[in-house]
């Protein structure tokens, strides 16, 4: 503002203080040629207007205590001109449409020329309002010059407004909330119409919509809270914010129920992503940060939280088709939206569902694998279950002898039920490997949702009552030999996984009791495929459950290893003795380390050939074992023969027991038959192993004896001859023994779940024992939270199950009753 037309000088300018009026000259005139430079100021007219003079007519006033008569004064002169502004500027913008279409829902009428024409009516009013917010702002500061005294002297000690506030106020009252004019209405209004054209769709003028935001900002409201300072609240939040958040949750509750109906959640959950990115983007844009945390709630707390079952459960796209598709960037969607929602009520809503979810797929994969009651028999090296000795002794022999047999033969049933058992556990672990990727592209790695998952894995593979059977089974069938070619890595990720599903076991001792089985036959039987992978699985479980876990299975290892080492001792023994007619390998086992349904004994009478073998071997043994005795096994043992049929000599590899059946034929002549009972006297062998020994020789691929009548199976009145006229292109011949079923039949698992429960009745004790001699006195509850504690890694013992024997070792006086009611004592 120039306001002096004084001459240039030279040199510097020097301000001269104002001069002073005597209290002669009229506060009247004074107030006259002031106000009407702060019209002329208001007008744009200051370019005649000196700065000195009328600052020094405000001075006056001031100090000639006419400074009520100034300061009311200019609010009046800010009034009339706001007033007229608004008449002239501001009125004539007012939107046809009245400024109050807000943000409803659009109803299909209001797109096209419509949109725009309204779009444009509103950002003219809109930018009438910033013009006249401009125009009062720059004459406001100009006038503050001039009235710079008043407002250091005046305003302080009367403790009112400076001026400019004062137009700050003013233009608050007069224009922002104006009724009459409706500059108010109009003003939210177009706000609230534009925010919402560029929701339908539509192009709007973000920076004129910025403008009067900042407008709103700018302005305190005098009645706020702290009104002054800086924690004061904005008119934009007083007046626009509560307004635009419940209209726009308005037109996001009725959104939500239009995109529902539309059944798609994946297009449904696009929505929402992109609704809050619109929203986030509009506060950064043009509307207040401040509004970004409230809204973006707001957006959840309308489209999310009341729909989120509606959305995982939507029938052909909710979650469960989502995953069956494998549509990771859609579950990534719903993963990131869902934790959006407050008090992890949508992460809690989204692992109730996948829980759910896995539970209902593990139910259909346990209905898939359930194993038909009296499965059959199948092929395999394994023997029958019998009781054990102190130490025991499988004996393979191989030489030559003039030993009538041979031939192989494949599995003759079960083959169906272990086929479900593997399957069983390549359809667990198929879909962990879903979910785990799942997890891991989709959700994160989540914690709490890997909680989830794994909680039901537990629950659906411990509610198949075989799946430490199928877990060890599956083992199995990695480790031995004559399975599909596998590389070592295969078999190691195979390993790792099935330690995955280990870990799932609530019954690992169960587990523990098939594992031995079928690791004792992969030893016995030499069908390991690898030492190294044998002994990293056994190094897993020791990781997982401890050294008295794998005790027992390193013992195997161990009996293994010694019976190797000692070959070369028995081979000197033989060279200072005489050597054998047989070549004879022989392994010692002990007891204690073997499952007493591998090595249970199984008579057998050993033909003179086999007894005078065994019996230089006896005689090594005791030469350097004193008060050990041994049994010999002939179920689990092997043989190499070489037998002569009519037309050529072939070299048989046969069980031990079929060795002894086929010898018992080589006195017999010609077309001389030996029934069923003469070879069960014979041998002594029992029904059972006599049967699949003779099903193994006579009903195979190749058939060594012939068997009348003829037919698969075998009964007590059947007949069985040599077979002279046997033929083979092969030199060298298998004959797999028939065994019974890998997986265990009904009866079987019957008499393995008797064991188990008899061993854990020992374990409850031992655990009741060393609890209460480390405790001396325990209540009862505590005793059987502690004892539950400590043997939940190997099984869940049930209350009823401890409690008994709480009672059984207070009969035999281990404990005995305290003398408060619910408590035991240790007895030394």
């Amino acid at each position: 503002m120039s306001m002096s037309n004084s001459p240039a000088r030279r040199g510097k300018p020097k301000i001269r203080p104002p001069k002073k009026i005597g209290p002669e000259t009229s506060m009247k005139d004074t107030w006259t040629k002031l106000s009407y430079a702060i019209k002329e100021i208001q007008n744009h007219n200051v370019s005649k207007l000196s700065y000195e003079e009328h600052y020094r007519y405000a001075y006056n006033m001031v100090l000639y205590k006419s400074g009520d008569q100034l300061y009311n004064g200019v609010r009046e002169l800010i009034t009339e001109h706001l007033n007229h502004l608004a008449e002239e500027l501001i009125v004539p913008a007012f939107p046809r449409s009245g400024g109050t279409a807000g943000l409803g829902r659009s109803s299909g009428g209001g797109g096209g020329a419509e949109a725009v024409e309204r779009a444009l009516e509103g950002e003219r009013f809109l930018k009438s309002v910033k013009g006249v917010w401009e125009d009062h702002t720059g004459s406001m500061r100009k006038v503050k010059d001039v009235l710079r005294y008043m407002d250091k002297v005046y305003t302080q000690a009367h403790s009112v407004p400076i001026i400019y506030e004062v137009g700050l106020h003013l233009f608050l009252y007069t224009i922002i909330r104006s009724t009459s004019p409706p500059i108010h209405t109009h003003l939210i209004g177009s706000l609230l119409s534009q925010v919402q054209l560029e929701r339908d769709g539509e192009t709007i003028t973000r920076t004129t919509v910025r403008d009067c935001v900042d407008i709103l900002l700018r302005l305190q409201d005098p009645a706020a809270p702290g009104a002054g300072t800086q924690r004061a609240l904005s008119v934009y939040q007083t007046d626009f914010e509560p307004e635009f958040l419940r209209r726009s949750g308005e037109f996001y509750e009725a959104e939500a129920g239009e995109v529902l109906e539309r059944g798609d959640a994946s297009v449904y959950l696009k929505n929402v992503e992109k609704r809050l990115s619109q929203e986030s983007d509009r506060t950064a844009h043009y509307l207040s940060p401040l509004t970004s945390p409230a809204l973006l709630a707001l957006v959840v707390s309308k489209l999310l939280t009341p729909h989120l079952t509606a959305i995982l459960s939507m029938p052909g796209t909710g979650l469960r088709p989502m995953l069956d598709a494998d549509r990771l960037p859609d579950l990534r969607r719903l993963y990131t939206l869902f934790i959006r929602v407050p008090d992890d009520v949508g992460r809690n809503a989204l692992r109730t569902a996948l829980k759910g979810d896995i539970e209902e797929r593990g139910k259909l994969i346990n209905e898939g694998g359930v194993i038909p009651a009296g499965a059959g028999p199948s092929q395999d090296g394994a023997a029958a279950e019998g009781g054990a000795e102190d130490e025991e002794m499988e004996g393979k022999g191989k030489g030559k002898a003039k030993e009538k047999g041979g031939g192989s033969e494949k599995a003759v049933g079960g083959a169906g039920a272990l086929s479900l058992a593997l399957g069983w556990v390549q359809g667990v672990l198929d879909l962990k490997d879903k979910f785990d990727r799942v997890l891991d592209e989709a959700f994160g790695g989540d914690k709490a949702i890997q909680t989830s998952i794994n909680e039901a894995f537990q629950t659906f593979i411990n509610a198949n009552p075989r799946a430490p059977e199928y877990l060890s089974l599956f083992i199995d069938e990695h480790l031995k030999k004559g399975t599909k070619a596998k590389s070592e890595d295969e078999i190691e990720i195979a390993l790792e996984k099935t330690i995955i599903l280990f870990r799932f076991l609530s019954d690992k001792d169960k587990f523990e009791r098939y594992y031995k089985t079928h690791l004792a036959k992969r030893l016995l039987y030499a069908r390991s495929a690898s030492d190294d992978s044998e002994k990293g699985m056994v190094a897993k479980l020791k990781i997982e459950m401890g050294f008295q876990f794998t005790q027992k299975l390193e013992g195997m290892f161990t009996d293994m290893r010694i019976s190797a080492e000692g070959a070369n001792t028995f081979r000197n023994y033989l060279n200072r003795h005489g050597a054998l007619p047989l070549d004879l390998q022989v392994s010692v086992l002990t007891t204690s380390h073997w499952p007493p349904s591998v090595i249970a004994t199984s008579p057998l009478i050993f033909p003179a050939p086999l007894t005078n073998t065994t019996s230089v071997f006896q005689a090594y043994y005791d030469s350097r074992h004193s008060g050990r005795r041994l049994t010999w096994q002939g179920n689990l043992g092997t043989a190499d023969v070489k037998v002569r049929f009519k037309n050529r000599s072939h070299d048989v590899n046969c069980s031990t027991q079929a060795l002894v059946v086929m010898l018992a034929f080589e006195d017999v002549r010609g077309e001389e038959t030996l029934g069923y009972s003469d070879l069960k006297t014979i041998t002594a062998l029992p029904d059972a192993d006599l049967v699949r020994t003779l099903q193994s020789l006579a009903c195979g691929k190749y058939r060594i004896l012939l068997k009348t009548p003829k037919g698969r199976e075998v009964s007590p009145s059947d007949t069985f001859a040599f077979n002279e006229a046997f033929t083979c292109p092969l030199a060298r011949i298998k004959i797999m023994q028939v065994a019974a079923a890998r997986v265990e039949t009904g009866k079987e698992r019957e008499e393995t779940e008797g064991m188990v429960e008899e061993e854990r009745k020992f374990q409850i004790e031992a655990c009741i024992v060393r609890v209460m001699k480390n405790r001396q006195t325990m209540g009862h509850n505590d005793l059987v939270s502690e004892v539950a504690h400590q043997l939940s890694s190997r099984f869940i013992p049930t209350t009823s199950l401890i409690k008994k024997r709480i009672e059984g070792l207070i009969d035999r006086e281990y404990l005995e009753r305290g003398t408060d009611i619910g408590t035991y004592r240790y007895l030394a």
